[in-house]
């Protein structure tokens, strides 16, 4: 027996499959499964046309074994097996695939008979050397007499002998690594392990996984004593619930998969079950949650879906495959067609997983629109929840996605007093309204006793409430909905006036001009101008804006990291010219200039609290204020 090099040549490639390819070690058991299965359809697809392999579907396993003492973990299955040139070819070559070769071979036979090829890159098997010192493949290969023994203890090379093997089929045994400080190979020893990482990587494997388990049972006989009890359980469940047909499923067994896979104790709030195929094939699982995450609005926590392929995970978290706006979403992707890297842990970026990305997008979007129109209820909970995340998505990436969620936008109406759609919005617009009118706050009561609302809704115009920091940016972005423009009631010009209005109050400011610019030299660069309005219902006076940036705008960004970084609001300060305080304000202006100041200050800070700021200097308008009463 002549110990053999590997013909891909050197130490340095073969530390590099093992420390730099895969980054996880527990993923051994997972590509020694992957390719006991493929094995396995291997025979049973000669089994479909030969006679002689003589074995049922039903009868195919794969078996694990652990032994403590000897620190060794047995993979074995009753597959195809490989004979003393195919082991020297396969395993004896760095990266060289008899899967992969199988399925290129065979690929039109296997795609009709439904055969799963998943190994195809050839170095799944090397991620034994992660936890192992010593493997020792044992193989005898369907037809064949002789079977044969391979064992390497990783760069230095392998050795290859005859050896005694009754069935066809591949045994491979790993002899574990002694403890590090570092590394606890051990835990790889224990039964919940083992147990553990097929439920994670291989719960889906067509074939049953089977292994010996000892439990602790009450003893039959002695009552309040307890026995060891040894048996054989399949660790599997084989058959993925998104294979599955939806008339086979309850709606109970998908709350109960969703509870136990994503780790939640509430029911879902909906369930997206679906299959595309077409240019990528997939099955598809798809959850909202009832309710956000714990870590939902934090920097840990991770978006992403769950990548399979043909039942092996591949990715727990695939960020790639929905968008920020539905980051919320919890679910499983399945698809024999992505192209994978030689890992196996991570996908190349090509066509297939945008494909994909954009079939999940488009069905998500469609369930949300038919939750709207159909359990309106469902889906005001929804956006309770999540609709903050839709309005980012219409802000994000300069509005890119902006015409994909704007149906799903709602809000809440103050003449309504519930959510509506922007479509349904319009739909109860009066005869003569033109814009869609919106107002800022920090909820829908405060809203509701703006100046500026008492004089929209005058005209029997509803006005929407934005309470949530992200919605006006949102709106902006937007633009306009079916062709109606939006309007902020506290910064936009509102066309509320008939003509003759307009002149009038044009005509009022003309001639209240030098009092109105002495009373905005009194407050200096707090207001950028003083003016009459008449829109102002029986208040005395509001803070509106000029420009981009509204008043609720400015407020926001003056509260982010870094300041609001010279974007403030252009504030006017409105001053009702058919309120009492008018007449006032003119004759302090002809009579006493330094009450005249007072008055400015008092009606500014008067503004700055209606409108939710803070007073720069509140000490001096409680003492205005008190002046004045006594």
């Amino acid at each position: 027996m002549r110990k053999k090099q590997f013909k891909a040549e050197s130490k340095k490639l073969l530390d590099m499959m093992i420390n730099s390819i895969y980054t996880n070690k527990e993923i051994f058991i997972r590509e020694l499964i992957s390719n006991a299965s493929d094995a396995i359809d291997k025979l049973y697809f000669k089994s479909l046309t030969d006679n002689s392999v003589g074995i049922a579907r039903d009868e195919f396993e794969i078996k694990l074994d652990v032994d403590k003492d000897a620190r060794t973990i047995t993979v074995s299955d009753n597959g195809i097996g490989m004979s003393a040139a195919e082991l020297e070819s396969n395993l004896g070559t760095i990266a060289k695939s008899g899967s992969l070769n199988f399925k290129n071979e065979n690929e039109e036979e296997t795609a009709e008979k439904d055969i799963e090829v998943i190994g195809q890159f050839g170095v799944g098997f090397y991620s034994s050397f992660m936890v192992a010192k010593r493997v020792e493949v044992v193989s005898k290969a369907f037809g064949e007499e002789i079977a044969h023994k391979w064992i390497s203890e990783g760069a230095d090379g392998y050795t290859l002998e005859e050896c005694e093997k009754d069935a066809a089929g591949t045994v491979i045994t790993l002899y574990l690594k002694e403890d590090t400080e570092t590394e606890d190979y051990s835990r790889f020893l224990e039964d919940y392990t083992i147990t553990e990482l097929v439920k994670k990587y291989s719960d889906y494997i067509r074939y049953p996984i089977k292994m010996e388990q000892t439990h602790t049972v009450p003893d039959p006989e002695k009552e309040g004593e307890y026995i060891s009890e040894t048996a054989v359980e399949t660790l599997n469940s084989m058959v993925p619930l998104w294979r599955k047909n939806k008339s086979e499923i309850k709606p109970e067994d998908y709350n109960e998969f969703y509870k136990m896979k994503f780790m939640d104790y509430q029911d879902p709030l909906s369930v997206i079950h679906f299959k595309s195929e077409g240019t990528a094939t997939f099955d598809s699982l798809i959850y909202i949650p009832a309710h956000a995450p714990f870590d939902f609005y934090s920097k840990e926590y991770e978006k992403g879906l769950q990548l399979y392929t043909n039942g092996v995970l591949i990715m727990d978290k695939c960020s790639d495959l929905v968008p920020d706006y539905f980051s919320f979403v919890k679910g499983i992707v399945d698809s024999a067609d992505l192209s994978l890297n030689i890992s196996r842990e991570t996908l190349q970026q090509d066509y297939q997983v945008k494909i994909i990305a954009k079939a999940i997008d488009k069905k998500i979007k469609s369930e949300l629109k038919k939750m709207l129109k159909g359990d309106r209820e469902k889906f005001e909970t929804f956006f309770d929840t999540f609709g903050v995340q839709l309005k980012w998505g219409v802000y994000a990436n300069y509005g890119a996605d902006k015409d994909n969620l704007k149906d799903l936008l709602i809000f809440k109406s103050l003449s309504e007093g519930k959510y509506v759609t922007l479509d349904e919005y319009i739909s109860a617009m009066p005869e003569g309204q033109e814009q869609i009118y919106y107002a800022c706050g920090e909820s829908v009561d405060k809203i509701a006793l703006l100046p500026q609302t008492e004089a929209v809704r005058a005209k029997g115009f509803d006005v929407l409430c934005f309470t949530d920091d992200v919605d006006e940016f949102a709106i902006q972005m937007l633009m306009e909905y079916d062709g109606k423009h939006f309007a902020n009631i506290c910064k936009d010009e509102l066309n509320l006036s008939s003509e003759e209005e307009k002149k009038e109050l044009e005509e009022k400011n003309t001639a209240a001009k030098d009092m109105l610019d002495e009373m905005k030299g009194f407050l200096g660069d707090a207001v950028t101008a003083v003016k009459l309005s008449d829109s102002l219902g029986s208040h005395a006076v509001c803070l509106s804006a000029e420009g981009y940036v509204s008043l609720d705008m400015a407020k926001i960004l003056s509260q982010m990291p870094g300041g609001s970084q010279g974007m403030k609001a252009q504030l006017v300060l409105e001053i009702n010219s058919k309120h009492a305080v008018a007449e006032k304000l003119f004759k302090l202006f002809a009579e006493d200039r330094e009450k005249l100041e007072k008055y400015t200050k008092i009606l500014y800070g008067e503004a700055c609290l209606v409108s939710g700021l803070t007073l720069d200097n509140p000490t001096e308008f409680a003492d205005m204020l008190t002046d004045l009463m006594v």
